[in-house]
This record gives C-alpha cells, structure tokens and sequence, in this order.
C-alpha cells in the first residue's frame, strides 16, 4: 500500500475529513469529528509505514497475537488502538478491512444526529 492508497482508502468513507490537528507529520481521519485512523507522513516517506487504528478490544489482542506488523497503538489507549505496520506480514486485504472496522467503529459511536448527518 501507498500513502496515496491509503489517503484515497480513508477518503473513500461517507464524511471523512483529514486534518493535521498535532503537527504538520501526522496525517488524522475524522468522521464525525472523531479520528478514525492517523499516521506519520516522514514514516512513509522513510520506508516505515504505520496506521494507528482503532479496534475492537478482544480482536485487538487476536491480531496482534497473529501478525508481528500488528502493535497496541503507539501513543494511544493500548486498549482500543493498534499500530498496522504497512507491508508487513499483514495482508492488503486484512488492511483494508481494519481500515473500515476502524471507521465503522468510530461511525456508530457517533450521536444518532451526527451520523444521519453524514
């Protein structure tokens, strides 16, 4: 996966933003106001690519379990956040369904208001 892959991905969803809410480095994807998914843009442009996205807490811990490119989320809740280390040993696919598990659970926490709004 690109960055551009990912920043095209991300958009994709119904009401995503992105922002660069902390520095100009960490690219943020909102919806709803809330970050759905954020990442480094000099990682990318290293060769050491992550995502932070959000997950349910028991998958959280399975897929970390079962890929070594899947970590608690670096600098966030180590609880609902994992950090995807792309081109790793986690397939396309699988990032791109963590992508929208991520979106989705960030989506349906939002006010009835909100997310009719979106």
């Amino acid at each position: 996966m690109t960055i551009q892959d990912f920043y095209e991905y991300c958009l994709s969803k119904n009401g995503v933003t992105e922002h660069f809410p902390f520095d100009e480095d960490t690219l943020v994807f909102k919806v709803g106001g809330k970050v759905f998914a954020l990442s480094s843009l000099s990682k990318w442009e290293s060769g050491e690519a992550a995502v932070n996205l959000k997950c349910n807490p028991e998958r959280a811990i399975e897929l970390r379990e079962e890929y070594e490119g899947i970590q608690p989320g670096f600098h966030m809740s180590k609880v609902h956040w994992n950090t995807v280390t792309i081109n790793s040993d986690v397939p396309l696919k699988l990032l791109h369904e963590l992508i929208t598990h991520s979106y989705e659970l960030v989506f349906n926490s939002l006010t009835k208001k909100v997310r009719e709004s979106i």
